[in-house]
């Protein structure tokens, strides 16, 4: 899906949730095994810590990952086993879909409420130069998504749109046809202005989540800052908010529609593709770890999807 499915910018939420998620890398497992390397890079581009920040950041990633391969990635298996009996069976249409971009969703939110604690005290540790960095890249990198993705003129924008989801779609089904390739650009068409859409929705966030840093010794900060990780949506811009249902709406339809125009080799390439999904990321010694000591996991399953 575009980008209004997986531009939320949420400091470690999303540095944790974008990798976790990024299904379409043929090498997730390890992305997934490199998450405690990966993860205080990125935020290094945010925030550059001092040393006291990263070893505690560290240990606390350390936490969070076993947490999520124990707890959280046996039920990604699952889910994606079941997707996979629906491709084998033809059963995949909007419906189908739309649990499956539901349980997304709950998959991040569960992410979101198990590193809270671990966010509010890393942002609480802030000094001023670090939240000036953060509201300085937010603006640079806001400016270079301008430039690519709302600034041209919205024909290019929406031959852009529709090129990134052909080689998404392309990733998992093979070479596609002309009319499914004319599928797709008239999706993107549907989609109209949605990058600055997109894109004033973003900035919102960030701006409300500069303004919770810069008073981060206030009372209400811990709650404030809750807010904005586990209830996003609440900050939301209007034009946002209003397009969204329509905007997934489309999206949905497109796959359903992309799968029904699927030819046999198109569909057995894209069971393959999810079966090796399935395959690497089960391959986690974490799994193996967790059926040998149920108990140890147990505590956290109990808040999970």
């Amino acid at each position: 899906m575009d980008n209004h499915l997986t531009g939320r910018g949420r400091l470690l939420l999303l540095s944790i949730a974008a990798l976790l998620l990024l299904s379409a890398c043929s090498r997730i497992n390890l992305a997934y095994r490199n998450l405690d390397i990966l993860i205080p890079w990125t935020l290094n581009d945010y925030l550059d810590m001092n040393s006291a920040q990263q070893s505690r950041l560290k240990a606390q990633l350390r936490e969070h990952l076993a947490w999520h391969c124990s707890s959280q990635l046996p039920i990604y298996l699952e889910g994606m086993q079941r997707l996979q009996h629906e491709i084998d069976e033809g059963q995949i249409d909007v419906e189908t879909l739309r649990v499956q971009q539901r349980n997304m969703h709950q998959a991040i939110r569960a992410i979101a409420v198990q590193i809270t604690p671990s966010v509010t005290e890393l942002v609480g540790d802030l000094d001023d130069s670090q939240v000036q960095r953060l509201q300085r890249t937010f603006e640079e990198k806001n400016q270079e998504l301008h430039e690519k993705f709302v600034a041209p003129d919205l024909p290019r924008q929406i031959r852009e749109r529709a090129e990134r989801m052909q080689k998404r779609v392309e990733y998992w089904t093979g070479r596609l046809d002309a009319p499914q390739r004319q599928r797709i650009l008239q999706w993107s068409h549907a989609l109209g202005e949605q990058n600055a859409r997109w894109l004033d929705n973003r900035k919102q966030w960030q701006t409300a989540l500069v303004e919770v840093a810069r008073q981060r010794h206030e009372p209400d900060f811990a709650s404030r800052l809750e807010r904005l990780l586990q209830d996003p949506e609440s900050f939301w811009t209007q034009t946002y908010r209003r397009t969204y249902p329509q905007t997934e709406q489309e999206t949905l339809v497109l796959i359903s529609d992309l799968y029904a125009m699927a030819s046999d080799e198109q569909r057995s390439h894209l069971s393959q593709r999810l079966h090796r999904l399935r395959s690497d990321l089960g391959a986690m010694t974490c799994l193996s770890d967790a059926v040998q000591e149920p108990n140890a996991a147990a505590p956290a399953a109990s808040g999970t999807v």
